[in-house]
């Protein structure tokens, strides 16, 4: 088995998927909701709100402060946890507006606006890490359950470090400080563990067996 990095990683991955365009989204406020309702549910359902948001035309950070709190509820419902959802996207709303939108965000150090991103309800480390990276156009590793399943797995990132800050410090520390190399690993991450690193590793044809200290591990109890 080879002995590889994360940049490894990321260029193995990039030459079997390709380049990402992701996130989808047609404004930074959009994908900024989306990074909300995207919690603790799959994007087909993220998708779906997004859709109800867009035909009810409310999809700027005015007009969706505006609304009735039963009528996003009702809109968002698909994405699930409705309730604490829109009470967020109205905190967001207000952040929105507080902070003269995304110019005026852009103008703020990366980490200030980080802690004021995690002051919003609802708003945790990996939804702020996708807003800057994303929206705000900040150079930032966004940590998810995806990531930490396939480094673990490849025996890269060592087991015992679990914490979102400390897998974000380990993969700052071994990356390039670039906004697309940042926001493509991310998305790249994703695709990998929906073929082929899922709750159930599928090994066959991954294009990083050759790294993989779980795959490995697992093709010599079959011999």
């Amino acid at each position: 088995m080879q002995a590889t990095s994360p940049m490894a990683i990321y260029h193995a991955l990039l030459a079997h998927y390709g380049e990402q365009d992701w996130w989808p989204a047609d404004s930074a406020f959009e994908m900024m909701v989306g990074a909300i309702l995207t919690q603790n549910t799959n994007w087909n359902n993220v998708e779906k709100a997004l859709h109800n948001l867009r035909e009810a035309d409310v999809l700027d950070s005015k007009t969706l402060a505006a609304c009735n709190r039963e009528a996003v509820e009702a809109w968002i419902r698909p994405a699930g946890f409705f309730r604490q959802k829109t009470k967020s996207l109205f905190k967001l709303c207000l952040f929105y507006h507080e902070r003269e939108g995304v110019k005026g965000m852009k103008c703020l150090p990366m980490k200030v606006l980080r802690r004021f991103l995690l002051d919003v309800h609802g708003i945790g480390p990996e939804t702020a890490d996708s807003i800057l990276l994303y929206a705000i156009e900040k150079p930032i590793f966004v940590v998810d359950a995806y990531t930490k399943r396939i480094f673990h797995r490849l025996g890269i990132l060592p087991k015992h470090i679990t914490k979102y800050d400390d897998v974000q410090h380990f993969f700052h520390q071994r990356t390039s400080n670039a906004l697309s190399l940042y926001q493509q690993f991310h998305a790249l991450i994703v695709i990998h563990a929906k073929e082929h690193c899922r709750n159930k590793a599928q090994c066959d044809n991954c294009p990083l067996l050759d790294y993989c200290q779980h795959g490995h591990e697992n093709n010599n109890k079959l011999f």
